[in-house]
């Protein structure tokens, strides 16, 4: 294989792992443990806090001391040990260390796995710009394959689906000690302060108002994210307790259905460019507060019978929620900050998006729907829980359209690229 169709393996299984639990966790933790709610939001949480410290960590063992490659090659096998111990948890607060463990191993393999795609691009002379993005979409495409892998092997409330990540993770791991070569950059580093490696002097960033709303919109918007990402799957589980829908496609492939999300997204990636030259950075920033709106309030409405359209254009809108806020978050972040700083501020955007966001979005949503929207049978209120999220994001989009102020300058859009890096699938 040449070197783009090594990288494309590489991402294609990088996030075959993810998409063969992330969507499906929640139907596991309902359907299969019957574990409180109210702790499952937590569980979600987990991701955020990984985020908060190990892409940075890594980062620093990578620059300093240990090749890139080989890095992503041990995060991966002991990232397969924890998934595949993770059928045996028997009680909800082991289950949470576990999958923390789990997570700590594997944020740092997402850019980890940029980092040695663009060190064996630029080895062979290519141009990251042109050639990354063709090869990053097989993230998705991996992402998807597992969700249908899972779906369609009847996992998503099995253990079962552990044991494939585990089983891709391990062969990823193997894999990635066969990569190009990836050495630390010592000399280029060496004098650089564990302040600025950590990213920490892109704080001064909050001293500006702008930067400030705009980082405080990524966090609020990172919770979001992350509510999507828990309940979805478990809401169109839930319909199988209804006997019109329960042999529905949406309730016995509901992995399926959700799988558009992430079709949605590699379309709407290619149109961000178009509406950033139209409307401006803020506006296309604003499109996907509305889309999120949508994607909580079709939910909302759906169901699995004469409602599955509004079911599945929620999941077509969700790659305009998603990519128009991320990407072109992004861009903005890149043409807003001095180039000093513009890595480590994008580390922050990241930070504020699937950390801090992350952490709160998943913890103070299974408090609030333990509290205000489960029964005492512990079945769930899932319109309410949509309504009040779609509310959510509504005073969110209000609140960004009415305090965030920035002129769109054409200039500063039309000759940059959106980058696909930051998805979180």
């Amino acid at each position: 294989m040449n070197i783009k169709q090594r990288l494309i393996v590489m991402n294609f299984l990088q996030f075959f792992i993810w998409g063969s639990w992330l969507i499906t966790i929640g139907a596991y933790w309902f359907q299969n443990k019957q574990w409180p709610g109210a702790q499952f939001g937590i569980i979600f949480s987990t991701m955020g806090i990984a985020s908060l410290f190990m892409p940075s960590l890594a980062g620093i063992i990578a620059d300093k001391w240990v090749n890139a490659e080989k890095l992503l090659g041990v995060f991966h096998i002991c990232g397969a040990v924890v998934l595949f111990m993770i059928p045996n948890v028997d009680n909800p607060t082991t289950f949470f260390w576990v999958i923390l463990l789990n997570m700590i191993f594997y944020m740092p393999t997402i850019s980890l796995s940029i980092a040695v795609a663009y060190s064996a691009l630029k080895s062979k002379g290519g141009d990251v710009v042109r050639d990354y993005p063709p090869i990053r979409v097989w993230g998705t495409v991996g992402f998807i394959v597992a969700l249908w892998v899972v779906s369609l092997l009847h996992y998503e409330t099995s253990a079962y689906q552990f044991y494939v990540a585990s089983a891709a993770a391990l062969l990823l791991g193997i894999y990635s000690f066969t990569l190009p070569k990836c050495p630390p950059q010592l000399n280029r580093r060496e004098n650089r302060s564990v302040i600025d490696a950590l990213g920490l002097t892109s704080f001064s960033l909050f001293k500006n108002r702008k930067m400030a709303l705009f980082f405080i919109f990524a966090m609020l918007l990172g919770a979001a994210l992350q509510l999507t990402n828990a309940y979805g799957d478990t809401f169109l589980h839930d319909f199988a307790t209804v006997d019109k829908y329960k042999d529905s496609i949406a309730v016995k492939y509901p992995a399926i259905i959700m799988s558009i999300s992430q079709i949605s997204e590699t379309l709407f990636i290619l149109a961000i460019p178009f509406f950033l030259r139209r409307f401006g950075i803020k506006q296309v920033m604003f499109f996907s507060m509305v889309a999120w709106v949508l994607r909580f309030g079709l939910f909302a409405y759906g169901n699995p019978g004469d409602g599955l359209w509004m079911i599945i254009l929620s999941c077509i809108v969700y790659g305009m929620a998603f990519d128009f806020f991320n990407i072109s978050g992004s861009l903005f972040v890149e043409t807003q900050t001095d180039q000093s700083i513009r890595a480590s501020a994008q580390g922050l955007f990241m930070m504020m998006t699937n950390g801090v966001g992350a952490v709160l979005g998943s913890s103070l949503s299974g408090l609030i729907i333990q509290k205000y929207f489960t029964y005492p049978d512990q079945s769930k209120n899932w319109h309410g829980i949509w309504i009040a999220f779609s509310i959510y994001a509504l005073v969110i989009a209000a609140l960004f359209l009415l305090l965030f102020k920035h002129k769109h300058d054409l200039k500063a859009t039309e000759n940059l690229h959106p980058s696909p890096i930051l998805s979180t699938e």
